[in-house]
């Protein structure tokens, strides 16, 4: 995956999308980016473009008018970023009116440049609920109380749950989209789950590298959990093949992957395999080295519902520090050695 690191916005413009109203309240004007404005919001592109579950998109090939207003504006036809975030805000407003399950929210459109090239991010900010104080004077004495703000914006240490970064379209080009769509955990409507990306966006998403690396990961781990529940030795053993294929590959093909793990056993390396396929991924997973390289920093183990141990990766492998015995018998010692000093959380 093509990872962001150098971010400079050059405007930004915020609108008011308030589903109980008529209309949009749009802004005629750009943000003025001081210093505290602009940190807020390079917080939140910086935190979008690093969040975990951002994907690649494509725009469909039919008509949208996201698509095709961004690509005027990207490729110098008109240049008004007021303008085209405008028309942004009454097109997402409109999906908004046809569906009460969409939060209202204010609506940022920002000109970013990264060292991928140009782009116009949309984050979609969900209200949130704050409080502040309000000071009264009651028979010429002061009290103060707490009330609630119901339209607060999330503060830069909160999470956006829509985001997209357009792209010039440039032909062949595998993507010329990235995404940031958290669902809500009811189900209940699935118009108003999917509505950024199928009718704001009219795109549609396609898997990288870190989709596939995470998802063969996740998939090996939740099979292992569920099929080797008391054989820890088993189960450290397709832990540690499986953090070594990581590092060593950049392609992990899943059949020969589960033939070297389970040689005797026919059936049991036949059912991981499916299993790992029926998440979604083809027979060969390429490795996003980057997310493993992260992934693999820190060590989180949890033993027999008891004990939690959070080791770094050096120190994980270090024989002179931690080191697992075998006992033969499907059991593992997990042994911390020469401890100088420890404290109690």
């Amino acid at each position: 995956m093509e990872y962001i690191n150098d971010i400079n916005i050059n405007e930004a413009v915020i609108h008011i999308l308030d589903s109980n109203g008529e209309e949009p309240i749009l802004n005629e004007y750009s943000l003025e980016l001081d210093e505290d404005i602009y940190a807020f919001l390079y917080k939140h592109l910086e935190k979008c473009l690093k969040d975990e579950e951002l994907k690649y998109g494509r725009f469909n090939l039919e008509r949208n008018i996201v698509k095709e207003i961004a690509q005027d504006y990207l490729n110098g036809v008109d240049n008004n970023l007021v303008n085209l975030s405008k028309e942004l805000a009454r097109q997402l407003f409109i999906i908004m009116k046809s569906n009460v399950n969409i939060p209202s929210g204010d609506l940022i459109i920002a000109s970013i440049t990264t060292d991928q090239g140009p782009m116009i991010a949309i984050l979609k900010m969900d209200y949130v609920k704050n409080f502040t104080h309000e000071v009264q004077f009651k028979d010429d004495k002061i009290g103060i109380g707490i009330v609630p703000q119901i339209a607060g914006l999330p503060g830069s240490g909160q999470k956006i749950q829509k985001a997209a970064f357009i792209k010039p379209i440039i032909e062949d080009e595998k993507y010329n989209l990235m995404i940031l769509d958290k669902q809500k955990s009811s189900k209940e409507d699935e118009y108003g789950a999917n509505y950024f990306i199928n009718t704001f966006l009219g795109a549609s998403i396609i898997t990288n590298e870190r989709d596939m690396t995470r998802t063969f990961v996740k998939a090996a781990e939740n099979w292992t959990r569920k099929n080797i529940t008391e054989n820890a030795e088993k189960a450290e053993e397709i832990r540690t093949a499986i953090k070594t294929k990581l590092k060593k590959e950049d392609t992990i093909n899943i059949d020969n992957f589960s033939a070297e793990l389970f040689t005797e056993q026919p059936h049991v390396k036949e059912d991981f395999s499916n299993y790992i396929k029926q998440q979604g991924l083809d027979e060969e997973v390429a490795v996003d080295k980057t997310w493993v390289e992260k992934k693999l920093k820190r060590v989180r183990l949890n033993i027999d519902k008891q004990i939690d141990l959070y080791i770094n990766e050096d120190t994980y492998h270090d024989l002179s520090k931690f080191e697992i015995q075998r006992n033969g018998d499907g059991t593992i010692n997990l042994i911390v050695k020469n401890v100088i000093n420890y404290i109690e959380k």
